[in-house]
């Protein structure tokens, strides 16, 4: 069994003809957390998105546990145990919070384990469950980044990609969501891959970071390095 869930190699991707990705290769560990940091527009979330197969790769390969996914549909890839935490949180505005969670089981039929899942998201996230019957629409910015991960893990993933997580929250809520992704590793052994643009917190959280500038990585190495490194501090810690 590989120590690594999820390699990229070489991945390159475009929106017609504007070069979103381009040769990208990172791998992140069973069990660990890795960062993709990069300033707006550097192609974090085009490589997510092609992680997930929202966009076709033009080049190279994606690996999940051994296989390669980058041809597979993006509901097998959601099966095999890879979700993302889109930008922006996407939730079903007009659904209630339990038919959101409900949609992040879609693929599941067996009806006890999905009880047992709506449990789990509610301890993690007590304001879904006193929330359960409101529409979407009616929640917080940082209830509805609640409800989007409580979605992703109603499928059960093995990994969860998140896409900034922290985007349009109050430093608080940043803290909470955050202390919950750690929480997700710590305790239930999930994988992350995290794009975050707050530089300093994705450091202090992921053990290894990979830095991503015009669709292309510049900079790799484990964050207790990268936080202390003169061209990351300048650039992205205001140093």
């Amino acid at each position: 069994m590989s120590e690594m869930l999820l390699e990229l190699r070489g991945i390159s991707a475009s929106y017609g003809a504007i070069q979103a990705v381009s040769k990208v290769s990172l791998q992140v560990p069973r069990g660990g957390i890795v960062a993709l940091l990069g300033s707006n527009g550097a192609g974090k979330s085009s490589t997510l998105n092609t992680i997930s197969h929202l966009v076709d790769p033009t080049h190279g390969e994606v690996i999940f546990d051994g296989k390669a996914i980058h041809r597979l549909p993006s509901d097998d890839i959601v099966q095999l145990g890879l979700v993302q935490v889109p930008e922006g949180r996407e939730v079903f505005k007009d659904m209630s919070v339990t038919e959101n969670l409900e949609l992040g089981a879609y693929l599941r039929r067996n009806r006890r384990e999905m009880a047992e899942d709506f449990d789990k998201v509610y301890a993690m996230f007590p304001r879904l469950k006193e929330r359960r019957d409101q529409r979407a629409s009616t929640l917080s910015g940082g209830e509805q980044q609640m409800l989007a991960i409580g979605r992703a893990l109603m499928s059960r993933p093995r990994m969860i990609m998140f896409d900034e997580p922290s985007m349009g929250l109050s430093p608080l809520l940043v803290e909470q969501i955050f202390e919950s992704i750690q929480r997700l590793n710590r305790e239930q052994g999930l994988t992350i891959l995290l794009v975050e643009q707050d530089v300093r917190l994705a450091l202090t959280v992921a053990s290894h970071a990979y830095i991503l500038e015009n669709g292309e990585i510049s900079l790799e190495g484990p964050s207790s390095q990268l936080i202390n490194d003169p061209a990351v501090r300048k650039a992205y810690l205001g140093v």
